[in-house]
């Protein structure tokens, strides 16, 4: 009796990301960096470009909860048979990312269509390279601003880094990720009707031998303090699915 009294006081106190001891392993985008860890410290996070953890998992790797920057990801494992159902939990705005003493004289996004600029944007693949060739298309200046690009970047963290050291006069990032560089960069507003809709989606994977604490952790992310963590961080947070 005392033995089992024992274990029940263990399981309580364990976070709910950890699995007979072992804690899970999250795959999330890159632009989920820092907000994960202070909903739920336990697991082991792997943070990259959505679509490089979206391949890692279809070639096996072992993680137990996917969380991508845009529904392309998780929606094609999910009907792979990968993932259990994904579920939206937060969305984002774009914005023009630029050093804090803007060399580039750079104060809105037409001014990016000006020659000898040093644009960095993301690779096509990519969630935030994909919104930012969405937008430039909307805004009809495409053309322009691609010729000034002169990196391509995996992943949006990539992007903030070169700018934050002013090795950009500018680049395409979330606004959630100008928050934590906000010392070293100034940011430039984009028009809200040419947005392009930013929709975060996580799930649980398949083949994850952790499904409880994979479960639990979805449920912390989605739960009020984990909605609360979001918005501080600066996401927006969509109507939860009953």
């Amino acid at each position: 009796m005392k033995r089992l009294l024992a274990v029940a006081l263990i399981a309580l106190v364990l976070p709910a990301s950890v699995s007979g001891g072992r804690p899970i392993t999250v795959f999330a985008a890159a632009s989920l960096t820092g907000v994960l860890e202070r909903i739920d410290k336990g697991p082991r996070y792997s943070f990259a470009g959505s679509d490089q953890l979206a391949v890692q998992i279809q070639q096996g790797a072992p993680a137990d909860v996917f969380a991508a920057a845009s529904p392309k990801q998780t929606q094609l494992l999910y009907r792979n048979g990968l993932l259990r159902k994904p579920v939206a939990f937060a969305t984002n705005r774009l914005i023009v990312l630029v050093p804090r003493s803007n060399p580039g004289r750079i104060t809105n996004v037409y001014d990016l269509r000006r020659a000898g600029l040093k644009i960095v944007i993301g690779d096509g693949t990519v969630p935030i390279g994909s919104y930012t060739r969405q937008i430039l298309d909307a805004l009809g200046i495409a053309a322009g601003v691609m010729n000034n690009v002169v990196s391509q970047e995996t992943d949006v963290k990539g992007i903030v880094t070169k700018v934050a050291l002013g090795e950009a006069d500018a680049g395409f990032v979330y606004l959630t990720d100008a928050k934590p560089v906000a010392s070293r960069t100034r940011t430039v507003a984009l028009p809200v009707w040419a947005q392009p809709p930013i929709r975060y989606e996580l799930a649980v994977v398949k083949s994850s031998p952790n499904a409880t604490a994979a479960r639990a952790f979805v449920k912390k992310v989605l739960s009020k303090r984990g909605r609360l963590v979001l918005r501080n961080a600066g996401f927006g947070l969509p109507k939860l699915q009953k």
